[in-house]
Parts: C-alpha cells; structure tokens; sequence
C-alpha cells in the first residue's frame, strides 16, 4: 500500500478481511469480537485509554491488513535463546506454533502442553471453562481484534500438586526478511491448586520488514499455586499490544517482570484480578528507552477480597527522542477490608527531546486497608554525580553508574539465576556499564 490510509478505512480493511476469512475454534467469540469492532473501531489518539500510545496511525502508515501467514525461513533459534537457561522451550514463527523448533519433554505427570487448535478438540471443558472468559473483548479494541484474528496459541495445564522446576520459554520470532508480519497469537495456562509454574516470554525480529503483534494472555492462578513471569521486548522492528490478564485465588501468589527495551510502538496491558484472601501479588517493570521507541505500560490491579497485598514497582529511563507512559490503576473493593496495595512509578529522563507520561491512580472503596501511589519524574541526582566526580570517577562511568543503580534493582525478585544474569547484562549493555 503507496498511500496512507484513514482510520475509517483500516476498520474497515479489518472487517472486509474476516468476512473472507475462514476461521474454525472458538466462531462465536471472534464473531462477538468483529460485532465490537464494528461499532467502536480501533482507537485513535483522542481515546483516552490510547492518547500517548498512536498505534492505529501507526498502522495505517506502516502496514497492508492481511490475514495470510507471512513465509519464514528461520531453521536455527539458536542466537534467541539464554544462555544456560535449562527450560522447556516453545517457538512460534510469524504467530504460528512450530512444533519443529519447539522442545517440550520430560514434563512432570500430569501436565497438559498443547497448541489451542487441539485443546479444542481434546480439552473442551476446560477451553470453554476459561478460553477468552478472562479477557474483555468488549472493552478493548486490540483485545477485540486478538480474538478475531487469533491463527494459533498454547495452551498449558498444570494439574493440583504438581511442581513445573524448570521454566518455560516462549519464543515469538518474526521473520520480517521477505515482507511485513501481523501475527496473532493466544496463551492459556491453567495453574491448579498448590502448583506452580514459571513462564519467560521473549520477542525478537530478523529482517527489516515492519512487524505487528497482538498477544493475549489468560492466566488461571489457583488456590496455594505459584506463577512466575518475565517478559523481555528487546525488537526494533516490533509494534505490539499485549494483553496479559490474571486471576488469582485464595492465598495464592503472582511475581511478574516486563523488560522493554526496543520497539517501534510497544503497549503492554496488563491485569491482575485478586479474587481471594491472602494472596500476594508483585510487579515489576523497567523500560529502558531509546531512538524513537514508544512504551505504554498500562497495569490493573483489581483487589476484590479481603486480606491479600499487591505491590508494583515501574522504572523508566527515557533517552534520544523516546516516549515513556505509565498509566496504573488500583481497585479495592467494598468487601476487599484490610488489603495492602502499593504502586510506585519512577522515571529518569537523560534527553532534552525524551518525554514520559504517568498516571497512577487509586480507587478505594474499602475502610481499613493501607494503600499508597506515588511517581517521580527527574533527571540524574547532581549531588551524587558531584560525589562521583570529585572521587575520579569520568562523567560518563560516573553517570552509568547511576543508571544502572536505579534501574538492577527491579532485578532483585527474579530467582532463576540463568534468567537474572542474562537480563542483568542486557540492562548493562543498554546503560552502557564498563566498570
């Protein structure tokens, strides 16, 4: 496509597309998701949810909608991987699960991994307990567009009192070295009670090409179980929405940690339903920024039971002409008495022509709990850096320095040591630390 197309034109494209398109799982959940779409469209910057983030422009200006698969001729994953990270690893090319470059053996009993075009076939009550129960379609325009499009997921069952030592890496690799890719991809994982499960998500790009990503997460957390989940976003070539929604039951626990590094237009939706007593819930991010790379974080944190804590902590370092947003919510409930909730959103701007948006609210509808929010916006502190210098130290280690203490600390939840190590050393690279 030569030209720039309209707003009304690319809902359109949109719509005209699934009316060619056959689609076989869940037709009645894309068919309620084009309904949507249909009457509310993709937002554009004057919807208040999306005024930073101008990913419908984005994709007017930068892509031709279509529904086929993008070819790909990736044979070797290897320079995507971690180094001496021991994981089950699942790979989707271009939105699509290779069970090719995919290694998912030695699984503990009981513990189901399958792409969702089986699941609906062999795992039908539970796809239909959960499958697009979690995410509101009818609220989001990109979740919408998710589960009309959606060509190809996994989906993961951890079994009551089963423990998943080793973590699962999910790979999406896009191979844009032939032509653009728009990929939608679905993850369902299931967490029965007293289990645990560890979940790292990485995205990378090869080629040139623009590529756009919808990825939306449906996490059953249940009683006494344990998830862990990192998300790593270090593509140049990527515009990503991602919608990762999570539901905790009773005395359960939730640590999360989203990295942003790289990208074109990167927002990150994310939210946790605290549906029990006694839960613990922490979030981390950290958005290191440069170039012209835009990072939306937006988080949900809904407390709707009593006695359970939350806690979320977001860093961003905003360099070149980047745009940092944080935008996070915190709902207590009328029955939700004696909860715990904190959030806290840090930001460093080191540019004259970086910016950064924040917006942390609360919502309070409860009488004995103890909450508080709170950002800070600014650049480096003058007098450490005056210490620094007058021991030294070189302008440019001294200011490092600085950085990298600001930002590791978000590090210090992430148990696995391969996993801590490796996202260690990309903070490291991007802040440019040689001491």
């Amino acid at each position: 496509m030569n030209s720039t197309i309209t707003h009304k034109d690319l809902t359109d494209e949109v719509i005209a597309s699934f009316q060619e398109a056959k689609f076989g799982e869940a037709s009645k959940n894309r068919e309620k998701a084009i309904q949507f779409l249909k009457k509310n469209g993709l937002p554009s910057t004057k919807h208040e949810e999306y005024r930073f983030a101008p990913i419908t422009k984005s994709l007017e200006k930068n892509f031709t909608w279509t529904n086929e698969v993008s070819p790909s001729s990736t044979k070797s994953i290897d320079e995507f991987l971690i180094p001496a990270l021991d994981a089950h690893l699942i790979v989707f090319i271009n939105g699509v699960y290779s069970t090719e470059l995919s290694v998912v053996k030695n699984l503990p009993g009981g513990v189901k991994v399958k792409t969702l075009s089986e699941a609906f076939e062999s795992e039908k009550e539970t796809i239909d307990q959960y499958f697009d129960k979690l995410v509101n379609s009818e609220v989001d325009s990109f979740a919408a567009l998710n589960s009309v499009f959606w060509q190809e997921g996994v989906f993961i069952h951890v079994p009551k009192n089963t423990i998943v030592e080793k973590p699962f890496l999910i790979l999406h690799i896009n191979d844009a070295s032939q032509t653009q890719v728009i990929a939608h991809t679905r993850i369902l994982a299931v967490i029965g009670n007293s289990s645990s499960l560890n979940v790292i998500e990485k995205f990378d790009s090869v080629g040139t090409n623009p590529v756009f990503n919808t990825l939306t997460e449906e996490i059953v957390v249940s009683e006494h179980a344990n998830f862990e989940y990192c998300k790593i976003q270090n593509d140049d070539q990527l515009h990503q929405v991602a919608n990762t929604v999570i539901h905790q039951s009773n005395s359960s626990q939730v640590n999360t940690f989203t990295l942003t590094l790289q990208g074109k237009v990167i927002r990150n939706n994310f939210n946790i339903t605290i549906d029990g007593e006694h839960c613990e819930s922490h979030f981390y991010g950290l958005y290191l920024l440069n170039g012209s790379t835009l990072a939306d974080n937006h988080t949900v944190v809904d407390h709707r039971k009593a006695n359970s804590f939350s806690n979320e902590l977001y860093k961003g370092i905003m360099d070149g002409n980047s745009k940092g947003v944080f935008n996070g919510k915190i709902f207590v409930r009328p029955h939700a008495q004696k909860t715990n909730a904190f959030q806290s959103n840090r930001n460093i701007i080191i540019s004259d022509s970086a910016t950064v948006n924040t917006k942390p609210q609360l919502e309070i509808w409860a009488d004995d709990v103890k909450c508080s929010h709170g950002c800070t916006t600014g650049q480096l502190d003058e007098e450490a850096m005056f210490y620094l210098r007058s021991r030294g130290i070189s302008e440019s280690i001294a200011k490092a320095m600085l950085l990298y203490a600001f930002a590791a600390d978000v590090l210090t939840p992430i148990k696995n040591e391969a996993l801590k190590s490796y996202l260690d050393g990309l903070i490291a690279e991007r802040l440019h630390k040689n001491f």
